[in-house]
C-alpha cells in the first residue's frame, strides 16, 4: 500500500489529471483510502482526526460537545451489526464531552467498538480508546497520561503539593512562609476543583474499562484500578503529554492488537493516516470526521494561524 511519499505522489497526479482544486484532490483521494480497511474487515470505520499537531494551538482542534454532530452524521445509515472501528487522531480535550462521545458509541454499537491509534491519542483520546474492546497499535503509536489539567496545571499535581504542604508545615510551622507564595496562587476553591476533576477522570475510565475491555475480566475493577493508577497520576508519568508505547500499555494490563500483527491491515491503516495528515497539512481543515462511504464533516480554520513558541521553548501565557 502507499507510503507517505506515495500518497503525495497521488495527490499530485490526480491534480494534474483532474485539473481540480487542491482541497477536492485530497478527498478523492482520502476517500478512496478510507474505504479499503473496511473493505477489508467487513467493518464500519470512522476516522476521527485533528490537526493540532499541523496547526498548535488553534481552538477546535480538541475534543469537544461539536464532535457529536459530526460522530452522529457519519454514523447515520450505517449498519451497527458490523461494528467499528474508530481511527483516532487527537490530542484530547473536555472529559464531559468526551464522557457524551464514548456514551453515544456504546449505544450505537455496544461493546462492538476497535480503537485504531496509527500515531497519537492523547488524554482524551486515551480515555475514547480505553473505552473500546481493544487498541490497536503499532511500534510508532502512544497513548497518553489521563491526569486532568486546569489551564495546563496538572489538577493531580495541585492535589499532591497541598498535601506535601500540609504535612511539611505540620512537621515544621516555619515552613508555612517557604509554601505561602506557592499556595498564595491559586484561589480558594481551585484544590476542589482539581480533587472534583481528578476524581470524575479516574472514575470515568475505571467504568468504561470495566463495562467493555475488561468485561470478561476475572476481576474487571481491579485491572481497570491498576490502569487508572499508572495513567492518572502525575507523579509516575512525570508530563502530560508523555508518550506511553504499545508495549508498555499492553503491559499495563489493556487489551492491546498490534498493528504489526496484520500487514494487510496496517498498510491500509497507515495509508489512510498519511491521507489525513496530507489534508490537515495541506489545507485549512481542523478536524476531520469522515466514515468509510464518504459521508464527512471537515471543519476550518477561522481567521489567521495564532503566533506559536518555536519547538522547544514554551510560551508565555
Amino acid at each position: 500500500m502507499p507510503n507517505w511519499h506515495d500518497v503525495l505522489k497521488e495527490l499530485e497526479e490526480h491534480s494534474t489529471f483532474h485539473q481540480m482544486q487542491a482541497t477536492q484532490t485530497l478527498d478523492i483521494v482520502r476517500r478512496k483510502h478510507l474505504k479499503t480497511p473496511a473493505d477489508l474487515t467487513g467493518r464500519n470505520t470512522i476516522a476521527y482526526y485533528s490537526g493540532w499537531l499541523t496547526k498548535p494551538g488553534v481552538h477546535g482542534v480538541e475534543v469537544n460537545d461539536d464532535d457529536m454532530n459530526a460522530l452522529m452524521s457519519c454514523i447515520h445509515g450505517l449498519e451497527r451489526a458490523k461494528g467499528l472501528d474508530l481511527i483516532l487522531h487527537t490530542p484530547g480535550g473536555g472529559i464531559a464531552a468526551t464522557q457524551a462521545i464514548v456514551n453515544y458509541l456504546r449505544s450505537m454499537f455496544g461493546r462492538d467498538i476497535r480503537a485504531i491509534v496509527p500515531q497519537l491519542a492523547m488524554s482524551a483520546g486515551t480515555m475514547i480508546a480505553l473505552s473500546c474492546s481493544s487498541v490497536v497499535m503499532g511500534k510508532q503509536s502512544s497513548l497518553g497520561p489521563i491526569d486532568p489539567q486546569f489551564g495546563g496545571i496538572p489538577a493531580d499535581v495541585v492535589v499532591a503539593e497541598f498535601s506535601r504542604a500540609m504535612s511539611e508545615i505540620t512537621e515544621d510551622p516555619k515552613k508555612a512562609a517557604v509554601w505561602a507564595p506557592i499556595l498564595g496562587r491559586y484561589t480558594p476553591s481551585f484544590l476542589t476543583q482539581c480533587e472534583h476533576a481528578c476524581a470524575w477522570s479516574r472514575t470515568f475510565v475505571e467504568e468504561v474499562l470495566t463495562k467493555n475491555m475488561f468485561f470478561e475480566h476475572n476481576d474487571p475493577s481491579k485491572a481497570a484500578r491498576a490502569v487508572v493508577d499508572a495513567l492518572a497520576t502525575a507523579a509516575r508519568n512525570k508530563a502530560h503529554d508523555r508518550h506511553i508505547s504499545a508495549q508498555e500499555v499492553s503491559e499495563l494490563g489493556v487489551n492491546v492488537i498490534s498493528l504489526e500483527a496484520d500487514p494487510e491491515l496496517q498498510d491500509t491503516v497507515l495509508t489512510v493516516h498519511h491521507c489525513y495528515m496530507h489534508t490537515l497539512a495541506s489545507t485549512t481543515s481542523i478536524k476531520i470526521v469522515e466514515n468509510q462511504d464518504g459521508r464527512a464533516n471537515v471543519r476550518h480554520l477561522a481567521g489567521p494561524l495564532p503566533q506559536v513558541a518555536p519547538q522547544g521553548m514554551i510560551a508565555q501565557a
